[in-house]
Parts: structure tokens; sequence; C-alpha cells
């Protein structure tokens, strides 16, 4: 027999059922906000527990948008009528859908009403009335804003005036461009257009080129297009570089008096064989106590480039270095990226330090952080360094070795504590005198890799610990990442049995534990590469915040970027926050700061794709003359319009197209990662490892097309 509540209500209802009910309120009076003691009247609910259970309901609708707290406790129905504004998504055939934070759905919107509005854009969206069961459908009324006015593309020239045909997959229009607005622009080449005008009559926009790149094929005609497509800079200006050419390069006197001097202190730097740039290095000595002094010095970059500069506002503006296959572009002009501020070997330069006492366990016994001058002994390459690791011989090798060590205890530390074991192979290129690539390698990541890394993680978690600890409340940028979303790991966790893994996480064994575990398990192996990719996909992405959430990567509460300030604009700010808090002085405000990490991390997601679009092309050219050849692969992406494969020796992932699988009708299940045979019932999964025949290599594309061997 049922209980009944006071009220006479009965209790034991479902969630599902109360969830309905409370939806029924809320929408009858959509203006209105109810808290859960207005609906348990409504409802006439008198049970503690369903009242409880009329709170949690509310928050997870909450949470899934479908409702809107609009006082702390009080909540409304989210009312899909009118208007909402949201962001373009534009399809190859010229419909649209609008993301929007206002709705559930996406708002379907067809191509004559999008009135202009291009993929990425911001804009305002009326409603049609909804049909029950249907998508939402509107049509655009205002452009709010634009995600971009320039695009990369091919030039075609007619008799009385040319187009435009874009490289932007999600640009399905041809730019017209007048004959008068060509600027020296010729049939065939590569250029970068302005859209001027766009009347919502016309089916193209009217544009004009603003930049030549050159003829398509050409190494810096290519990686100019993939910067403009992402609407980042290749060069400086010349006001910029004759800014940077008037800061003086000298140290002073006073410079000296005012720092701590570390000259007569064992200094290295350890990089890159071909880098130009050197912003960090690490000294060492043994203290009379036995315990070990261990300073991370990092190119004292705000000392020269000044707040309100020309240089200033240009690296602000990039926010990052970039790095594509063959070039690095950098934030700040060569005069201080590769001169004055580079801690070149042998040479005086000034630094901003971070100075620990660590013992023989690696413990933190003391810190210091603050202004110094130092003179670099060595400049290492990592090859180098790793020979003196590894033979217990060369220059330094008495610090190096220490340092080693510590690093590694520092390392086991970390690991313990909760820290991921992420470490993705780095693809490099062999290229020619003419930037062709003639062979593909990886790049080894060694303990002397470790031994930097550990020290610069060192130093940018006590950074942010003493701002954040210490001076509690003070306004910082902060390196965060947060935990990954229960479901990406779920579908992770599934793929990966496949291979006959397991993640298990659980109450006894940690989610890094067991990712760790498996990271190990898949070395050397020809499933490596896919299962790291799809592990890093599964995790959220760091960024810049002022608000500390923590890195939970790195299982640190507190973390920051300090250590490079020549290629990152956010260690600039760190540096000036430290130096003003140091001094016992007010920095800026936090909403100044907040905006300037938002921009560091959109500016260091499009470096990323600008990165990741170059060594794609570099692989489609190295494939370009391997047309006819069979490599073994192993299948990275299903999707269904086809499989994608990676070939195991090189990294270079293709298409095989479904069209090419002419021995059955194949269709997509999505659920399992993979396309079935209607007939034969054969099935092609995320993982099978195939043999494929390289078929085309499309450079304007930038895609390798690839049929079964």
């Amino acid at each position: 027999m049922s209980k009944k509540g006071r009220g006479g209500r009965t209790s034991g209802i479902s969630k599902e059922a109360l969830t309905e009910q409370i939806t029924a309120v809320l929408s009858k009076s959509p203006e209105q906000g109810f808290n859960y003691k207005q609906l348990a009247k409504r409802l006439n609910i008198d049970d503690s527990h369903e009242r409880q259970m009329i709170s949690e309901i509310l928050r997870e609708l909450t949470k899934k948008n479908t409702l809107q707290e609009i006082h702390q406790g009080k909540y409304r129905i989210r009312q899909p009528h009118g208007y909402v504004t949201g962001t373009v998504d534009l399809t190859r055939s010229g419909y649209g859908f609008i993301s929007t934070e206002d709705l559930d759905d996406d708002v379907f919107v067809s191509a004559k009403n999008l009135k202009t509005a291009l993929h990425g854009d911001k804009v305002k969206v009326w409603l049609y009335a909804k049909r029950k069961g249907a998508r939402p459908e509107g049509e655009v009324v205002e452009i709010i804003e634009r995600s971009r006015t320039t695009f990369v593309g091919t030039v075609e020239v007619m008799p009385n005036f040319a187009f435009l045909i874009p490289d932007n997959k999600n640009m399905p229009f041809d730019l017209f461009i007048p004959t008068s607005k060509l600027n020296g622009a010729k049939q065939g080449q590569k250029a970068v257009a302005k859209v001027v005008e766009w009347d919502p009559k016309s089916k193209n926009p009217v544009a004009e080129i603003i930049n030549v790149l050159g003829f398509p094929g050409l190494n810096d005609t290519e990686m100019h297009a993939i910067l403009a497509e992402f609407e980042l800079p290749y060069n400086f200006t010349d006001e910029v570089v004759e800014d940077a050419e008037k800061i003086a390069g000298g140290i002073t006197e006073q410079d000296i008096k005012s720092r701590r001097d570390f000259r007569n202190v064992p200094t290295f730097t350890i990089d890159p064989a071909d880098a130009k740039d050197f912003d960090d290095a690490i000294s060492l000595r043994q203290l009379e106590s036995g315990n070990w002094e261990a300073g991370v010095h990092i190119a004292d970059v705000t000392h020269y480039v000044r707040e309100g500069s020309l240089v200033e506002d240009e690296a602000k503006q990039r926010a990052t270095s970039i790095y594509l296959v063959d070039r690095v572009v950098p934030m700040l002009p060569e005069k201080l990226s590769n001169n004055v501020c580079s801690l070149s070997p042998e040479e005086d330069k000034l630094t901003y330090s971070a100075v620990f006492e660590l013992n023989d366990k690696s413990e933190v016994i003391n810190e210091w952080f603050g202004r110094t001058v130092i003179n670099s002994d060595r400049r290492f390459s990592y090859g180098e360094a790793q020979v003196v690791i590894d033979t217990g011989k060369g220059d330094m090798k008495e610090q190096v070795l220490v340092l080693h060590r510590l690093a590694q205890q520092l390392r086991t530390k970390r690991f313990a504590s909760g820290a991921f074991a992420f470490e993705k192979t780095e693809i490099k290129f062999d290229l020619d005198e003419s930037g062709k690539p003639v062979g593909i390698k990886f790049r080894e990541m060694g303990t002397s890799n470790q031994l930097v890394e550990e020290f610069m993680l060192l130093a940018n978690r006590h950074v942010a610990e003493y701002v954040g600890k210490k001076l509690h409340g003070k306004t910082f940028v902060y390196r965060i990442h947060d935990k990954p979303d229960p479901e990406k790991i779920s579908n992770f966790s599934h793929f990966i049995t496949r291979f006959g893994y397991n993640l298990v996480n659980d109450e006894k064994t940690s989610l890094p534990k067991a990712m760790n575990k498996l990271l190990r398990s898949v070395e050397g192996k020809k499933e490596q590469n896919i299962i790291e990719t799809l592990a890093l996909r599964s995790m959220a992405k760091a960024i810049y915040s002022t608000d500390n959430i923590g890195h939970y990567g790195l299982s640190f509460k507190h973390y920051t970027h300090f250590t490079s300030p020549i290629r990152r604009y956010p260690d600039m700010m760190v540096h000036r926050l430290l130096t003003s808090y140091l001094a016992q002085e007010n920095a800026g405000t936090t909403d100044k700061y907040k905006k300037l990490c938002d921009h560091s991390s959109k500016m260091e997601r499009l470096a990323a794709e600008a990165e990741r679009a170059s060594v794609k092309y570099k692989q489609v050219e190295y494939m370009s003359d391997k047309t006819g050849k069979v490599f073994e692969g192993v299948i990275s992406g299903v999707t269904e319009w086809g499989i994608y494969v990676e070939i195991i020796e090189n990294q270079c992932e293709g298409m095989i197209h479904i069209r090419e699988l002419a021995d059955d009708f194949y269709e997509y299940d999505e659920e399992n990662y993979c396309i079935k045979g209607r007939s034969t019932g054969k099935v092609y999964t995320l993982g099978d490892r195939v043999n494929i025949e390289v078929v085309k290599a499309d450079l304007q594309k930038k895609q390798l097309d690839y049929r079964l061997a």
C-alpha cells in the first residue's frame, strides 16, 4: 500500500514523471520564476524526499539549458519564442544552423534566409512557430558581428571581372572582384581578399584583393596562405620593427646593482638544435648546508618591452609565436627574440628568476623570486645534454647529472600525485632547399627534455602558489585545466576494448593512474598514435584564466606560465603582475586581465590550428609522388562518407571514400565506430589494420585519397 503525504498527495513518484510535471508548471507561466517550495506547493507535494528531488531536477534542467536561474534558487523556463542570438554553422550546401544558448537544439536557417551571414558570424534570428517534433527554424534578421571579412583563395580572372575561389571549406560563395580591385593579382595566383560590400539580393559578395601571396605550390605561398587563412600575421610592419630597433640592448651598472648577481654560478641552456631564441636557463650550486640551489632564469622581456609601446601592442595582439613546419613566426621582432632577450652563452643577460633551495629528495626548503643577471656557460642541444646524462661525461657533467637526478625525483612525485603522462609524438620533416619534404621522422623525448620540463614546471607552479596562496585574492593569470567530460571518457574507454585494453577507473584506481598505465602499455605498438590521439581528445583543453580551478592534467592546484615570455604573452603578464606584488604595488583590474586571458587562449588555439594545417600540407606534399604505392595503415576515423586511415610508418592520414568500397553497400554505425556491409556483414572499424594504396594527393585541399590495396 502506498503512503500518503499530509496534503493527500501520493508519494513515490518517479523522477521522470516529476520532471515532466515541473516542466509543465513552468511552461504554463513562462515569464514567472519559481523556487522549489513554490513548485512543491503547486504540485501539492509535502514529502521531504520529493521536495529534495525537486531541487535536484531544477539544477539538472538548468545545466541542460532547459531552465534559467533568474535569482539564486529561482527558476523559469527558457521559452523559445521571438528572437534568439547565436553563431552560424554554415554548410557547403549554403544553408546553416544557429547554435544558441537559449535553446537545446540548433536553429535551421535556409540559404535564402541567412541574409549574407557566414560561418562563425554572431547573428540575431527570428524563430518561426515550431511544429511539434520538428527542429526549430528561423531567419537571420541582423548580423551582430562578423567572424571574418578576409578570405584566402585562388584568383580566376575573366575579361571584365574576376573571382576569388576561397580555400575555406565553410565558405560556399565565390568573391566577386572588380578588375580595378585586383591590385596586381594574376590568373591562378593565391591571394587574400577582403569583403567590402554584399547586397543581400546578390549571390556573391564584392571584395578587393589586399595581398597577393604568389603561385600555388611554392613553399612561401602555401605557408603564408595557411597563416592568412587563420588571420595570423607573417611579418612585422616597418613601424613595429623601427620601434624594436630603438630599444637599447645594453646592460648598465645600475641594472646590475638592482639585481641579484648569478654570473659566477654555473649556468646553462638546453634547447632544440635548431633553436634561435633561448628564453630559459638553469643554474646549480651546492650550499654550505649540503642542499642544492637551483635557479630557473627566464629572459626579462618586460624590462625591454614597455607597456604602451608599439612592440608591446603587437605582442599583445599576437599573444604567441607560431611554429609552422618550416619556420617560426615570432611574437617579438628578431632583434628582441633572437638577440637582446635571448640567453646566448658567454654574454651577460638580464633575467627574471625563480630560485629554489632543494634537499637531496627534491623537497623545496626555500624559494625566492626576483630580477637577476646571469652569464650562461654553455648552450646544450637536447642531444648533447642527453649524451652527458647517458655517459656521465662531458661539459658541466656535475651540474647536469645532479639536476637530472633531482628532475627525475620531481617527475616521480608528480605522477604519484595524479599527473597524466601524455607525451604525444611530434612529427619532424626533412626539407630540401625549396621547402619540399624529402623525409619524415619523429622527435624523441629523452631525459634531457624531462630535466628542462620538470624545472620549468617547478617554477611555474611555485610562482602561481606564491600569488594564489600567500597573496590570496590578488589578480593573476593562471593556466587552468578542467576535469574531462565523463561521457568522453566513457566513449574512449569503450573504444579501446577493441584493441584488448581496459581503462580501469574505479574507487581504487584514479583516472590519471589508469590512463598512465594504458599509455605505458601501448608504447611501441602500432595502435600507439591513435590511442594517444583519442586519449588527448577526451581531455579538456588548457586555457588562461584569472579564475583558478587548478590544472587537472598536471595535478597542480596552482599553475601559471612564467617561463617563456619571448614566445607567450601570458608569461609577460605574469612577470608584470609578479613585479607589482613583489614591490607591494597594485596591479591592473581583473576585468582587464580576464579579457587578455580570453584573447591569449583564442590566439593559442588559432596558432595550433595553423601549425596542424602546415603539417597536413607537408604530409600531402610528401605523399604526392607516391601514388600507386601500398602502405600498412590503421583506421583512425569512421564517418558516413568513408573511413580515414593513418599510415603506420609516417602517420600520413587519408580517406577511403565509401564509394571506393564497391564490394557491398556499407552503412555507418556511429555507436560502434564502424561501417558494415549490408550483404556480406563485413565490418571496418576504428583501429583495424588495413593495407592501402595511395590514389591522389590534393595539395589545394590538403587531402589524401586512398583505396584498399
